[in-house]
């Protein structure tokens, strides 16, 4: 039987899954996987995720004190809310997740340190090592500077947000894990830039951009790990079989396990090999030259960080409604601990008819399954019941 182009693509090229969702992951089966505060929100508004979400915003709420403001308790729920994702997923990949630094700040070294260093902390509090992390940084300058120092201290970086041969040159003169790519950003700039409505697969402007990146890395012999990231259709990902990486939406990824066809290896470090490039050497002077002379790369490196940064306050606001309901429920639900307690006077765990001593209607209420018993779950929800109701009226 023919091999669909996924299979093809995979002996060639490492899958990543770039989603949030987990029953997705487990659908597609890819090596890595990476997260950013967009996925994070969608599949935290997923009803089979919620248990997460609450947990996680729960025990923040706890250990950030009864002082802290719900901005700090958000804050903190955020960075565990991204890890908690990062470890469910590590219990179905083999390879490693990329967990994101906020956006916001993405021009600070020290404060992209500090954060990088934390979300690594919460990994390994929960038993995962530094080889099954990236931490994904955007390709700044600053940001560049920050990721050298964590790869020296053996903490691997993601770079996001790269769109010019001078980032992904500092990247690897840096020392960086592996660097992102986007191929289909560079295209929407272009696109918008010249008027056209597409390009042949093969002139894709994100494509032409990666491929560019990969022979150069395997030209001067850098060990940098290139990603094309950001596929707006399936072409793009085709041009670039053969790159060490693609991480791919799964729309996208359901379209290459669905189409079958001959799939050509399209990058090839043999061939990179004997290209004529030149060698080029980047310090900040020249980084800042060449970013200011790449008009895509500087409007769309300042996109990317704005649209990072109002996803996580999207995030966040979605964060703390649900902290707002949550408070509401706990202290119901101690409520509810509290009563169930008094009745039960035995202590076996259930309320029977003998030990309630309110109305028969309301012990009828409160004992969902007809069982002749109120339950402490029961008791809970029916409470619940009973002061919405009361609200309502």
């Amino acid at each position: 039987m023919a091999k669909n182009l996924l299979e093809q693509i995979k002996e060639m090229t490492v899958v990543v899954a770039d989603t949030g969702d987990i029953q997705a992951i487990e659908q597609f089966t890819p090596r890595d996987a990476t997260t950013n505060p967009s996925l994070i929100t969608a599949a935290a508004q997923m009803p089979e995720y919620q248990d997460i979400v609450d947990q996680t915003l729960i025990q923040a709420s706890k250990d950030a004190g009864p002082d802290a403001t719900d901005q700090a308790i958000v804050s903190l729920a955020f960075d565990r809310l991204a890890v908690a994702f990062g470890l469910k997923i590590l219990q179905i990949i083999p390879g490693r997740v990329s967990t994101e630094v906020d956006a916001r700040l993405s021009y600070d070294t020290e404060a992209t340190l500090a954060k990088a260093r934390q979300i690594i902390a919460q990994y390994k509090s929960s038993g995962v090592g530094t080889e099954r992390i990236l931490i994904k940084i955007a390709s700044t300058w600053e940001g560049i500077k920050a990721a050298e120092i964590l790869e020296k201290e053996g903490i691997h970086c993601n770079l996001t947000l790269l769109f010019g041969l001078h980032q992904a040159i500092a990247c690897a003169e840096a020392g960086i894990t592996l660097i992102s790519p986007f191929v289909g950003r560079i295209l929407d700039w272009y696109k918008k830039e010249t008027g056209k409505d597409s390009y042949p697969a093969p002139e894709d402007p994100g494509v032409l951009s990666v491929t560019k990146i990969y022979n150069y890395y395997k030209k001067f012999g850098y060990k940098t790990e290139v990603m094309g990231a950001s596929f707006r259709n399936l072409g793009e990902i085709t041009e670039l079989a053969g790159c060490d990486l693609l991480t791919i939406s799964p729309g996208l990824l359901n379209e290459l396990k669905s189409t079958q066809g001959d799939l050509p290896r399209k990058l090839d470090p043999e061939k990179a090999m004997n290209a004529d490039i030149e060698k080029i050497s980047i310090d900040k002077a020249t980084f800042d030259q060449m970013h200011q002379a790449d008009r895509m790369a500087s409007e769309k490196l300042e996109e990317g960080i704005n649209g990072f940064t109002k996803a996580l306050e999207t995030l966040e606001q979605f964060l703390a409604s649900r902290l707002e309901r949550l408070e509401s429920d706990e202290v119901l639900t101690h409520a509810a601990e509290d009563i169930f307690h008094v009745y039960d006077m035995d202590g076996d765990g259930f309320i029977s008819r003998e030990e309630w001593m309110g109305t028969d209607a309301v012990f009828d209420a409160l004992d969902m399954n007809k069982d002749g018993k109120i339950t402490a779950d029961e008791m809970n929800a029916g409470l619940g019941a009973v002061l919405h109701l009361a609200k309502v009226g």
